[in-house]
């Protein structure tokens, strides 16, 4: 899953690229990798939300065979309800990991040299600080930029918080599995290998990271999915975007994704810990 370049050890990881260049225009060849991961994450979740709905629609069926009783029309919808805070973090793993593992097989899947070589890379102790600094410098960033937008008067919602007030309540042990070990995984596959890496293997390394940074942002925070104004969503797009263009510049630094999957744990371990000590803000 980490992908850096077949080059010597010795060289610079920030003057590497994961792997040579391929044919044809890079950017169109990433705006197909954006297309491809958007229609699967939107693809996948409708048939994950559609499938909720059967089983939902099985289990009232089958409690209204035993109660005699078939619900009305018009409470129907109130007795299918919506997917819970388990259901709805099912759904979104299932569509992100099939859009991550979808793109890196068919789009860009890393040679027997690239594996060796990032192995490599994470066995440095420099790696691993730089980790941690970057991880730390992120969530101290972001909690900075949420501080000064309040004292401005912005406070965004951010559009998962239902999903986190429930997961906190009900399932805390999978929220931790959730957000520290496999949302990272599969986001910095799909985010900083693919797309990011794509533009990095043509030696546009500083484009790749805006253009990655901002898909990454936007799939985080979607207009119209919250009651969020402009000013909030843009703030939350700076949060996530600033996020998306460390975890980038951290895998181009130190050569392997290893790397920016272990920030971005730490980070959202971070987080989570201050959101069970402190409660949802």
């Amino acid at each position: 899953m980490s992908l850096p370049p077949p080059v010597p050890l010795a060289s610079s990881p920030l003057t590497s690229a994961p792997r040579p260049a391929p044919r044809g225009s890079p950017l169109t060849a990433f705006w197909l990798d954006l297309a491809i991961g958007i229609a699967t994450l939107l693809g996948v979740s409708l048939l994950c939300g559609l499938a909720w709905g059967m089983w939902r629609g099985a289990v009232v069926g089958i409690e209204a065979a035993r109660s005699g009783a078939a619900p009305a029309a018009a409470d129907l919808a109130s007795q299918l309800g919506q997917p819970g805070a388990l259901a709805q973090m099912l759904m979104a793993l299932i569509a992100t990991s099939a859009a991550a593992l979808l793109l890196y097989f068919w789009r860009r899947r890393a040679s027997a040299g690239e594996r060796q070589l990032s192995r490599r890379h994470a066995a440095q102790p420099a790696t691993w600080g730089w980790t941690a600094v970057v991880a730390a410098g992120v969530f101290g960033g972001s909690s900075l930029i949420g501080w000064l937008a309040k004292q401005g008067g912005v406070a965004p919602v951010p559009t998962n918080l239902p999903l986190m007030q429930q997961a906190v309540s009900h399932y805390p042990l999978f929220l931790v599995v959730f957000a520290v070990v496999l949302a990272p995984a599969y986001e910095e596959l799909l985010f900083r290998r693919v797309l990011f890496g794509r533009l990095w293997a043509a030696d546009r390394p500083l484009l790749g990271m805006v253009l990655s940074s901002a898909a990454f942002a936007l799939v985080h925070e979607i207009p119209g999915t919250s009651g969020n104004g402009p000013l909030e969503i843009l703030q939350l797009w700076l949060i996530y975007g600033g996020m998306g263009a460390a975890f980038a510049w951290l895998y181009q630094r130190t050569g392997t994704l290893w790397a920016p999957v272990a920030a971005h744990a730490l980070n959202n371990a971070i987080a989570l810990s201050a959101l069970f000590l402190f409660g949802v803000q």
